[in-house]
Parts: structure tokens; sequence; C-alpha cells
């Protein structure tokens, strides 16, 4: 039992894993990666019938999405790396990172077939892990509305990390290239829609 229950300590971290793209903006109590699973978990629950996936599949793929995270700790998509097509320093290697943090963290449960649900979400070859990238980057879009309307950082600070975009702009940038359902699509747009009345301006996509 050893070796399964310190696994399970592990994974509990991500409870408190900041994410780090909100940190760097300098966004008060930024979500951790745990409540990020729970939100694309959840809209994958209210959306995949209008997708056309399995709920129940859908569901357990977001569970473990980000689960290699409690090892490699969480590695922001920026703009550049959209533009460059994944290609910046600090992302390279990152799937590999990844891909062995998962063998480690699920050493214990290997009947399980989570590696399989995590490999097919990154492989992105079937509709069910498409819907479930684009549900994860739709749920980012939301956090960002939610922010913008609780004033949860400073707008007129000098921040190093966001000099090329203003407010929120570069976590819908880098969300809209990507969208690959219409389902994503939708909700993106809404979610845009509803930053850009906030903010009082259309929204820098690129």
């Amino acid at each position: 039992m050893t070796d399964e229950l310190e696994r399970l300590l592990e994974v509990a971290a991500l409870k408190d894993e900041t994410r780090t793209g909100w940190a760097l903006r300098g966004v008060a109590n930024p979500e951790s990666v745990a409540a990020h699973t729970w939100g694309v978990a959840t809209l994958c629950l209210l959306y995949a019938d209008e997708a056309g996936v399995d709920p129940d599949a859908a569901c357990a793929m977001a569970v473990v999405h980000d689960l290699a995270e409690a090892r490699t700790g969480d590695v922001p998509t920026r703009a550049a790396d959209v533009e460059d097509g994944g290609a910046s320093e600090e992302r390279e290697g990152k799937e590999a990172r990844e891909r062995e943090a998962m063998a480690g963290l699920l050493d214990p449960f290997e009947g399980e077939g989570i590696r399989e649900r995590w490999e097919a979400y990154e492989a992105r070859d079937t509709a069910l892990a498409r819907f479930v990238k684009d549900m994860d980057l739709v749920d980012t879009c939301l956090q960002a509305v939610r922010y913008e309307r609780e004033g949860r950082y400073p707008k007129d600070e000098a921040n190093e990390h966001f000099d090329e975009y203003e407010d929120l702009d570069e976590f819908f940038a880098t969300t809209a290239p990507r969208l690959r359902t219409g389902v994503g699509e939708r909700l993106f747009e809404a979610a845009k829609t509803a930053y850009e009345a906030e903010i009082g301006r259309e929204c820098r996509l690129g």
C-alpha cells in the first residue's frame, strides 16, 4: 500500500498547484490545477451530448488530462508558443517529461487504463479528445471572464510577462487558433463577447 498511498498524496497536491499563467499575470488567489480540472470535467458533462461524444468517457479523460502536472508543474501556453507551433525553449521536452511523470504516478494503478486515456488526450486523434481539449481551452476563457469581472489582477502595473497584450487578451489569443469543435467555438465566442463587454473594446486575438 505504501507506493499507492504515496502516489495518491502526490496527485492530491494538484489541489494546491497554482496555474502558472494566472500567477504570472498577477491574479489574486488564482485557481489551482485541480480547480481547473473540475471546470473542464463539468463542461464535458454539460456539453458532451451536443458534441456527440460519451459524457462518461469525456469526464474521465478530463480528470486525467493534467495529472502529470503533479510532478512537472504547470507550464503555461503563451502566444509565442501557438505562433511557433509550441516549439518555445520552455516547452521543449514537455511531452516527454509529462509521459515520464505519468508512468511514475500511475504505476500502482496500471489496471485502470488511465494512461491510455491520457495518451489519447495528448494525441487528439479522436472526436472525444478534441472535444475535451476544447473544453480545457474554454474553461480558461471562462475563468478569464470571472477574473476580469472581479478585478482580480492589476491592470495599470507593468508586467514583464504580459507586455504584448492588454488585460487578459493573451488567454483568448492562445485559445482561438486551437479550437477544433463546433461547441468549443460557440462557447469561446460567448466567453469572448462577455469579456469584451467588461473591457469595453474588442479582444486582440493576434
